[in-house]
């Protein structure tokens, strides 16, 4: 037997009540959320992280390091093979990739990956390139230019 083998006895899941308020279920008087409590109360209970007042989780586990995340460039990514659709001598810039449909967002600017094989002359321009990228540019005859 596997973990992902694993079922549950029959009879041991439930469907949770449907709380009656405003849907007519049939519970009648308290509609199945008992007399009175916090959890009687339209809006009552607690939020998902609350721990009975204890200090929760995530307060109690020290915060360490640095986080650059909110200031991080995100580039949009297109490899060499998907330039294949231009024609010879075409400049390819970030706008007219978009123009195409190749990049649906230009983020904070395009990188060129070398995935694939270029087979036309062109001048791509582009905010970053990768190493396998300029060598299959350069090898097909094509220029690349750094904006």
């Amino acid at each position: 037997m596997k973990l992902h083998e694993l079922e549950k006895n029959i009879g041991a899941t439930h469907r949770a009540k449907r709380k009656g308020i405003g849907r007519g279920s049939g519970n009648g008087k308290t509609s199945g959320r008992g007399q009175k409590g916090q959890n009687s109360r339209s809006g009552g209970g607690v939020r998902a992280n609350f721990e009975g007042g204890q200090i929760p989780l995530y307060r109690r586990l020290p915060k360490r390091g640095f986080t650059n995340a909110k200031f991080k460039t995100t580039y949009a990514v297109i490899n060499v093979s998907d330039l294949n659709v231009f024609e010879d001598g075409t400049v390819v810039t970030p706008a007219l990739l978009k123009e195409t449909g190749l990049l649906k967002k230009q983020l904070d600017g395009v990188k060129v990956l070398g995935n694939g094989t270029l087979e036309k002359k062109l001048t791509i321009q582009a905010n970053k390139f990768s190493k396998e990228a300029m060598d299959k540019i350069n090898k097909a005859g094509s220029k690349f230019e750094v904006i």
